[in-house]
């Protein structure tokens, strides 16, 4: 049997699948359809200090080979998270990391303290939200405002702090090399890339805010690409997604570097993604003599 166990910036975990902040919830509506203590860790959707009512409607459009979403981060607040999703996810024995949002560096902080005695593994810090305290420029975008949210993040928690990065910018190593110097365990990406889609006949968007963020198969190469990069670039590990599908998706972001991997949209379109997965990296190792998924990462040939 292959080892399957993975270390990503601290965060033990059994296998390398982890789902997508925003396309699992925190995994109570896919208990149906998927063993979720199997996964490799839970990743929530995005948790902000009060709740957020998210975006107007329409706010989801198919593409060709993904979809565009403008949800805007809606969730109901961390105070609910702590009372239904942590015991329920507590309680089926899934590791769990939470993706913690905010509109400006405080609330990044207030969220993880009103989470430090809660059962939670580690945290992901969604650094691709718009800064009201920076006059509305996105975070991650910006290389001394990741160091700032980063640092404030890492003084009030010693649990695992992976920063997930956006795409949305000139050079990413730049971003990851910023998280890692302010004290980010792990990186993950990619988040989103903006795009937009039109109707031809009404000559309207087809987003009620215009512009939203792409996924699924279309963004897979740009996400190889940056996870490439940045394993180059940065000493901490890499949870890598965009565009995952298949187990062969899986292992090629292993191979181009990342430690562990998310699975985002394919959730919407096959519940049992993220099984099949597990299932079908379990196979490639066996296939291949591969004792130890580790060995496969960053075992690209280039």
């Amino acid at each position: 049997m292959t080892n399957m166990k993975v270390n990503l910036g601290g965060l033990a975990m059994k296998n390398p699948v982890t789902t997508a902040s925003g396309t699992f919830a925190a995994g109570m509506e896919y208990a149906a359809f998927v063993d979720v203590a199997r996964l490799g860790a839970v990743t929530t959707k995005g948790v902000s200090l009060n709740g957020w009512e998210g975006n107007a409607t329409p706010r989801i459009c198919e593409t060709p080979s993904g979809m565009l979403n403008s949800i805007g981060l809606q969730n109901p607040g961390v105070a609910h998270l702590k009372e239904v999703e942590l015991p329920w996810l507590e309680s089926v024995g899934a590791t769990v990391i939470v993706n913690v949002s905010g509109h400006s560096f405080d609330e990044y902080v207030q969220v993880i303290e009103a989470l430090e005695e809660a059962p939670v593994d580690a945290y992901e810090v969604n650094i691709s939200c718009p800064n009201v305290d920076a006059g509305g420029m996105t975070m991650g975008c910006h290389a001394p405002s990741v160091e700032r949210v980063v640092s404030l993040c890492r003084q009030a928690t010693k649990r695992p702090l992976i920063v997930k990065l956006t795409p949305n910018v000139t050079d990413v190593t730049e971003i990851a090399k910023a998280a890692e110097a302010a004290g980010a365990d792990a990186i993950s990406l990619i988040n989103t890339l903006l795009g937009m889609a039109v109707d031809a006949r009404t000559r309207r968007p087809k987003l009620a805010r215009v512009v939203g963020g792409l996924s699924g198969p279309a963004v897979k190469p740009v996400a190889l690409r940056m996870v490439w990069e940045c394993s180059r670039a940065v000493g901490v590990p890499i949870l890598g997604m965009g565009g995952i599908t298949t187990a062969e998706d899986a292992i090629e972001f292993i191979l181009c570097g990342a430690t562990a991997i998310a699975v985002g949209t394919a959730n919407f379109m096959d519940p049992l993604s993220t099984m099949r997965i597990i299932d079908g990296i379990e196979r490639y190792c066996d296939e291949n003599g591969i004792d130890d998924i580790n060995e496969l990462r960053g075992a690209l040939l280039c």
